[in-house]
């Protein structure tokens, strides 16, 4: 589960663990452990409670079973039981309530299954075998068993340029058109919109990991995380705007990691005064969509940005996305907007207020809401723009420096050089 790891106890760990609090099940669970070639004095008498007190002094089972039947509030008692055991410990729980939201919310906490009493031997083997195919599969951070992840970075030049809407856009798009496993990570953390644009509450995830980093591993992203769709799952904020962000970025640099061992596509919402704020949020970033519109003010910003980012991440690949254009009313043209910043614009979206207005009415994504609509079409040429820079990057590119998380021969997805061709729908 999510407490930090203790050094040196993984090769100590015991095969299994089990407290469970009534004879009846002891006997039941007892021939089966031994048949499983684990020792049945490892079933101790005791419930959840016993269990915490235990593993707060000793290294956690690679499989864990704790019975909830004396738990008065099972999901709190489960929070509890994840801050003394370690990463990869799989948990499965007992109990006697027999409620199928109870089941769901126990299992969205990251616990593997929940087993209802009286507990039969059949059902116990099968539950037992299943975790111990999971304890023993491949990890994500197996070198041999590395999977190729991009991430992408979405930036507003100015506030209003519709940033927002296009991460929560290209995450859907992703991880439906597409079916890769996608994350969203929201990081306007008192004012963000992600998951507001899926219709969905925030949770604090993102807040718990802001505040507790040596928390988040692989299951504290999984019981963190909104799921929106089977394959998009979002982590976003509704902070209080009387508590100041008060973090140094390693949370998100964590979060980041985790992501590239759960999912193929990371999707980060990052306003410019975090990008500015948290430079190393870009250190693995393959693709950074600047948002911007057609005024005297954006120019100016995406000339600052574009510079700020060849300075402080030259590896990633700059997409320069016009938004909210509308023809014979701009405030500056198409030609000398290009001219000011001196290169081309890679996408136009026309301005569409009535599908914006559709998508929000419906609490969905702009592409989702308007399937058909020719803004939708553009937004979708992104998304197969990104993944195919993607595709050119890791075939062209070597890598030159390790990331600064270790390990993650990422850099390969990097780009050395601009793409200067232009796409333009209007």
């Amino acid at each position: 589960m999510n407490a930090p790891w203790k050094p040196g106890s993984a090769g100590n760990r015991d095969p299994f663990a089990a407290f469970i609090c009534d004879e009846a099940a002891l006997d039941v669970l007892r021939p089966v452990v031994i048949e499983l070639g684990w020792q049945s004095e490892k079933c101790a008498k005791g419930g959840l409670r016993n269990a915490i007190q235990s593993l707060s002094v000793a290294a956690s089972p690679n499989i864990l079973m704790v019975d909830l039947s004396e738990s008065g509030d099972p999901l709190n008692d489960i929070n509890a039981l994840a801050e003394v055991c370690e990463p990869g410990t799989v948990v499965i729980a007992v109990g006697q309530v027999n409620d199928v939201r109870l089941y769901r919310d126990l299992l969205g906490s990251g616990i593997h299954d929940y087993l209802l009493k009286p507990l039969s031997a059949g059902q116990l083997r099968e539950s037992l075998t299943q975790a111990q195919a999971v304890f023993s599969s491949p990890k994500a951070n197996d070198p041999n068993a590395a999977k190729r992840h991009i991430s992408t970075a979405v930036v507003g030049t100015r506030g209003g340029v519709g940033s927002s809407t296009l991460a929560t856009s290209l995450a859907w798009l992703f991880s439906t058109d597409h079916k890769m496993p996608t994350a969203l990570l929201d990081l306007d953390v008192h004012f963000g919109t992600g998951a507001l644009a899926l219709d969905l509450e925030p949770g604090r995830g993102l807040t718990d990991a802001i505040d507790n980093p040596s928390r988040i591993d692989g299951l504290f992203i999984e019981r963190a995380m909104i799921r929106a769709n089977d394959n998009l799952a979002i982590l976003s904020a509704e902070a209080p705007i009387n508590s100041p962000l008060m973090t140094d970025g390693s949370a998100f640099v964590q979060l980041e990691e985790e992501f590239r061992q759960a999912f193929e596509m990371t999707m980060i919402d990052l306003p410019r005064n975090m990008l500015i704020n948290f430079p190393h949020l870009l250190a693995d970033v393959n693709v950074i969509v600047l948002a911007t519109e057609m005024t005297l003010a954006s120019a100016r910003d995406t000339i600052r940005i574009l510079s700020w980012l060849k300075s402080n991440a030259a590896h990633a690949h700059p997409v320069i996305v016009a938004n909210k254009v509308q023809s014979g009313i701009m405030e500056i043209s198409k030609a000398d907007f290009e001219a000011s910043i001196e290169r081309k614009i890679d996408f136009s979206i026309p301005y569409d207020a009535k599908a914006a207005a559709n998508a929000a009415k419906l609490g969905q994504t702009f592409v989702d809401a308007n399937r058909s609509n020719k803004s939708s079409s553009v937004i979708r040429q992104v998304g197969d723009y990104i993944l195919g820079s993607s595709d050119e990057l890791a075939e062209d590119d070597k890598p030159e420096k390790k990331s600064l998380l270790g390990n993650f021969d990422l850099k390969s997805l990097l780009a050395k050089k601009q793409k200067k061709a232009s796409v333009s729908a209007e």
